[in-house]
């Protein structure tokens, strides 16, 4: 037997039962008494058994909706729980956002996002995952975070990419080193001098790769390492110079770094923020995601192949 049946119409019976009046019920569930009865009599028209015996003057239940009484109730306990869970487990999960991220942007992108996001907002919390840029996407693609910021999504992701700051790569280099005074360096004069580089399988070493195979230049290693940390670290050290992203660099006025731009030719990586395709954000992480939009502040060409995964733009 099929039955369509009502909470409201189930709470109003389970009241009238406990109280012993109509009137009593309608006042603790903030009805009329003409439409405590209407939900009364819809719902033991759908379950085909009269459940309460009606005089002039009193109201008593049928031996059917006595003992149908103690079952609704711990259905409804039961019901107003799990809604009571549902809710919770809601306010948890809006509460937290969380960001997939490349480790550059964090130190000097996000601080004075975070930092304006939490005056507006200061009961939600920011969990960042800072990671490689080739698990980011499939994270992202995986629902392990709300969004996330990169710089390298290949064709075939099923995210949606909207370009946010401009990062070109520059030259880390010592303060007594011998190209520490130049305003900047070409590509080819690396060749001439020891240089850390990044090892090959990283994002940031692809789009150095890929916009370099449109030129004669091959880079030229004296010490290879993976992370961009570890090479800043190494040239701190003084184990030759490095190319690494302009937002890896330490803050201007380093003790013992300078940064130099790099060209011919001029390799930059456009980072942007990336979200799963077809998927609306939860209001905390859409408010986030517009406030990263409105505080970038370097250009961002649109145009670069990052966004379609043709790699880095690369100008002679």
């Amino acid at each position: 037997m099929r039955m369509n049946l009502n909470f409201e119409d189930l709470r109003g019976f389970l009241a009238v039962a406990e109280l012993g009046s109509f009137k009593a019920a309608s006042d603790a569930i903030h009805i009329s008494q003409s439409a405590l009865s209407r939900r009364v009599a819809k719902l033991e028209d759908a379950i085909g058994v009269v459940l309460l015996e009606r005089t002039t003057r009193r109201v008593e239940l049928t031996p059917i909706g006595r003992s149908f009484v103690p079952k609704l109730r711990n259905i409804i306990d039961n019901l107003g729980g799990a809604l009571f869970d549902i809710e919770e487990i809601h306010k948890q999960i809006s509460s937290v956002i969380t960001l997939v991220c490349v480790p550059s942007i964090v130190a000097h992108f996000l601080p004075d996002v975070i930092r304006e996001f939490r005056s507006r907002y200061p009961e939600i919390q920011i969990r960042i995952l800072d990671q490689a840029s080739a698990s980011i996407v499939e994270n992202i693609e995986r629902g392990i975070g709300d969004f996330g910021v990169t710089y390298i999504v290949e064709p075939g992701a099923d995210v949606d990419f909207q370009p946010l700051i401009e990062d070109p790569f520059v030259l880390a280099c010592p303060r007594d080193h011998a190209l520490a005074r130049r305003r900047k360096v070409t590509w080819a004069e690396l060749a001439h001098h020891d240089v850390v580089t990044l090892a090959q399988g990283g994002g940031n070493r692809l789009l150095i790769d890929r916009a370099l195979a449109k030129t004669s230049i091959r880079q030229h290693s004296a010490c290879e390492v993976y992370h961009v940390p570890a090479l800043i670290s190494l040239v701190e050290a003084g184990l030759g110079i490095g190319v690494v992203p302009r937002m890896a660099m330490p803050p201007t006025g380093h003790h013992s770094l300078v940064s130099i731009p790099l060209h011919s030719p001029n390799i930059s990586r456009t980072l942007g923020l990336i979200r799963r395709r077809g998927r609306a954000l939860k209001p905390a992480a859409q408010r986030f995601y517009d406030l990263l939009l409105q505080a970038r502040t370097l250009p961002v060409k649109a145009e670069t192949g990052l966004a379609s995964g043709k790699g880095a733009r690369a100008k002679k």
